[in-house]
């Protein structure tokens, strides 16, 4: 199969479009072609006419590794231009960076996850350039995560940079798709495009949304480092709002989760008499790790792996979402006074707890807190909104 940087380079009709303007480039370490050379490079090599360059959370080339730690603006020494930073002393372009371009090529891989911020920042660049009358092309990539939907939708009043809109957790379209979707719902007057892929087929095993076997799986973020975290990570994002190590400075970051004080075996046998239909589709595997920085750092934590890499994986079954909230709801019940929710300053909102912004709201943590709600209280709260979501984005498919 093809990405839109791929048939970028390989179609000479579409670079024709781009000759006598000036092209700025918004991209990050996984914005690589199938040899592996960087876009940035390729472009140029190209004979594209880049001017400027954009690089969002953890920077252009992946120079951060923790959320939460900005990147500077820097002349990139190969190319001579300036290498604009979405995640520093500002996270929307600022008007003096949308001067050096007529054309934003945006070639980011997404995580198929509400919370990735590059999706906050593909909105904020189509707003920008909507404002300064920039035009955007959005070199399309596949979502790991393939079509399924889950989680509650975003409510109103919850935007923050970790939640872009009234998305579901897990969304089910890829970047161009959601390009298609802010340009519509915002009904931003911008001149915009998708150079779409070829081949790609969500549906289709093993990968379900990856090409497996075809393309080289290149961390998009530095705790990013495969196919079985982007699977997982509708749900074990949520860890980043809790006291629970996440995996973080381990091997196997937001594939696994625990913490000093639990006993993951009792946690795994509350989990499967609370709601079994919610674990179907992986495997889940009691361990120890110890992180090496973050949360724990230095203590033997007992967790919880999620498998999704073997046979026994059913992606249509999977339900990360529900299984990491299922997994609060254990540890809630077996120990009603655990300091789950992490008290601190999440992503530049310091007033609100991070468990709720991830969320877009309040009401998953309400529902492990409530010693009296059940998994079909939660159904409840969530099935209409993948159903309304489901109906939504219909509009919006690019590949069906």
């Amino acid at each position: 199969m093809k990405f839109g940087i791929d048939r970028l380079l390989e179609e000479p009709s579409l670079r024709r479009e781009l000759q006598g303007k000036r092209v700025a480039l918004l991209a990050h370490p996984a914005s690589v072609t199938p040899d592996l050379t960087h876009s940035l490079d390729a472009l140029a090599a190209a004979g594209v006419k880049l001017t400027a360059a954009f690089g969002p959370q953890h920077g252009l080339r992946g120079d951060k590794q923790d959320n939460m730690v900005e990147s500077p603006t820097f002349n990139d020494p190969a190319h001579g231009i300036p290498v604009f930073s979405l995640y520093g002393e500002v996270r929307r372009p600022t008007d003096e960076m949308m001067q050096p371009f007529d054309v934003l090529l945006v070639d980011l891989q997404d995580l198929g996850c509400r919370i990735y911020t590059f999706i906050t920042t593909l909105r904020y660049v189509l707003e920008a350039a909507a404002k300064h009358g920039k035009s955007v092309w959005v070199l399309d990539r596949a979502n790991p995560a393939g079509r399924p939907i889950e989680g509650l939708r975003l409510r109103a009043g919850w935007e923050s940079f970790v939640g872009a809109g009234p998305l579901p957790m897990r969304h089910g379209l890829t970047l161009g798709e959601l390009a298609h979707w802010f340009v519509r719902t915002l009904k931003l007057n911008v001149d915009y495009r998708v150079i779409e892929m070829q081949g790609w087929q969500p549906e289709a095993a093993p990968g379900y949304g990856w090409p497996l076997g075809e393309r080289t799986w290149v961390n998009p973020s530095p705790n990013a480092p495969n196919l079985w975290m982007a699977r997982a990570y509708a749900g074990t994002v949520m860890l980043e709002g809790t006291t629970l190590s996440e995996g973080r400075g381990t091997t196997r970051p937001l594939e696994l989760f625990g913490a000093p004080d639990i006993d993951a075996n009792k946690v795994l046998s509350e989990m499967r008499s609370l709601a079994p239909q919610w674990l179907k589709g992986c495997r889940l595997r009691p361990c120890y790790f110890e992180p090496t920085f973050h949360k724990h750092v230095g203590k033997l934590c007992s967790g919880l792996q999620i498998h999704v890499e073997d046979p026994s994986y059913d992606h249509q079954a999977f339900l990360p979402w529900r299984l990491q909230t299922l997994a609060f709801k254990a540890i809630r019940r077996l120990h009603p006074d655990y300091p789950l929710w992490r008290d601190f300053h999440y992503e530049y909102e310091k007033d609100r707890l991070a468990i709720d912004i991830i969320n877009g709201g309040p009401q998953l943590r309400e529902w492990v807190d409530d010693a009296q709600s059940t998994p079909a209280d939660l159904d409840a709260i969530a099935q209409p909104d993948e159903k309304s979501w489901a109906e939504e984005r219909k509009d919006f498919l690019i590949y069906r």
